[in-house]
């Protein structure tokens, strides 16, 4: 595999020039057997957020004066990692992970957690097993807000009985259709009813001195009840074996192989290569680090150009080719690298933690190669080479591409009437748009 092409596929994009010195496959397999090395500044948990959200509510306050700090804060040291890190296939496993498991600022409480729970819910567990992420994820506070778990009452729960408020049943059907074994498992709207059933009673406790995940019994509906053929006891623990259960299902493993491949590979995932990520993922136990380097070996692996770039991917990439960033980014600064990149990802389409739909944003190119996406891409990228001062523009070129540096990109290049242009010609390429 060309170093480059792997670099873009499984990375962020090369920068600085930089290239590792061990064999491609020997590099990626580094990062997913190595510690995560990312740290990060200025930020706490997730109890800070809910303790800032709890005093605001108390208060009645407006602007978010004390949230909006903290999602700064996040943003801030989130982008810097992006920009700086050395582990780009565990970075980018992280940022697909979180895709996967969408949880969007869109619900206003979520503002409060959305960075701690992609530290604490996604990251860990990149390259564990999957269902100890789904665990993670469907107790982490973030998600019970964002899917509206908190509200769901067992209709003959002692709350339920006295308040008559019953199931909602978002989790438990985004759970079955997104997160695990999707509609081809062939589940019924009874099965959806029932696992939102057990999942009554896990919510957050606000009022504790450091807020979090707490199961409240006097809320769950009490009884046995059956989901896809299996029967899970009442309580908390009729939870951890219903999604045990859906997280080792052959279905949820043909899913995420489905979903890794179409993000890694191809938009139209070959069957052999879904089978051969399933095959690993079976025998492992859902080892999502196994499953992550079979993605290495795959045939396509190595050809370059095969994903179009998203608008995070795009910008990301671009500013990696500059290397732009280096200082830790201050929250408030408009001028830090950690901003305009967070800016980029709004003024392309992608605004960071925004997906409209809890399926998260899309892998496929067809939905962000418009001719006004494209035109877009054009004019960032060329404000954003005016900023930068130094690096021969064909250097940059060979450095990013590689050998996907075609011909017709060089001779645009050097005919290029500024150091400006040259730059946005490289970065306009359909080399460039795509990994």
């Amino acid at each position: 595999m060309q170093l480059a092409g792997v670099i873009n596929r499984f990375g962020w994009g090369e920068r600085g020039g930089d290239l590792p010195r061990e064999a491609s496959r020997d590099w990626l397999a580094g990062q997913v057997h190595a510690p995560d090395a990312a740290r990060f500044v200025g930020v706490g948990d997730t109890a800070d957020g809910l303790i800032a959200l709890r005093a605001q509510r108390q208060q009645k306050m407006q602007g978010d004066p004390l949230v909006k700090p903290i999602l700064q804060a996040e943003i801030a040291t989130q982008m810097d990692t992006l920009l700086l890190t050395e582990q780009p296939f565990r970075e980018r496993l992280a940022w697909f992970w979180f895709n996967h498991f969408t949880v969007s600022v869109r619900q206003g409480g979520t503002r409060s957690v959305v960075g701690a729970y992609m530290r604490e819910a996604i990251r860990p567990n990149v390259t564990g097993r999957f269902v100890d992420m789904l665990l993670a994820v469907m107790r982490h506070p973030a998600m019970l807000m964002y899917l509206d778990n908190s509200s769901s009452i067992g209709p003959d729960s002692p709350v339920g009985r006295k308040s008559h408020k019953g199931l909602n049943e978002n989790l438990a059907r985004e759970c079955l259709e997104l997160h695990t074994v999707s509609p081809a498992a062939g589940y019924s709207q009874a099965d959806v009813t029932a696992f939102a059933a057990v999942l009554t009673g896990w919510g957050i406790d606000m009022r504790a001195d450091r807020p979090g995940f707490a199961f409240r019994d006097r809320a769950h509906e009490p009884g046995t009840k059956t989901v896809m053929g299996q029967v899970f006891p009442e309580g908390e623990d009729g939870g951890v074996q219903a999604l045990r259960f859906l997280g080792t299902h052959p279905a949820t493993y043909r899913h995420i192989a489905t979903q890794l491949v179409g993000h890694f590979i191809s938009d139209t995932p070959a069957p052999r290569d879904v089978a051969r990520i399933v095959a690993v993922l079976q025998a492992s136990g859902g080892d999502l680090g196994a499953a992550s380097l079979a993605l290495v070996d795959l045939p396509d692996a190595g050809r370059p150009g095969g994903k179009f770039r998203s608008p995070m991917d795009y910008a990301t990439a671009v500013m990696r080719a500059l290397s732009l960033g280096g200082v830790p980014s201050q929250p408030d600064d408009p001028r830090s690298p950690a901003h305009t990149l967070h800016g980029a990802f709004a003024a392309l389409g992608q605004p960071l933690w925004t997906a409209p739909l809890p399926n998260g944003w899309s892998d496929r190119a067809a939905d962000w190669s418009a001719p006004a996406d494209l035109l877009a891409r054009t004019d960032w990228a060329w404000r954003m080479a005016a900023h930068v001062r130094s690096g021969d523009p064909l250097e940059i070129a060979h450095a990013a591409l590689g050998p996907a540096l075609r011909h017709p990109t060089i001779l645009a290049m050097r005919q290029a009437g500024s150091r400006q242009d040259a730059l946005a010609l490289l970065f306009s390429s359909p080399e460039f748009q795509r990994r």
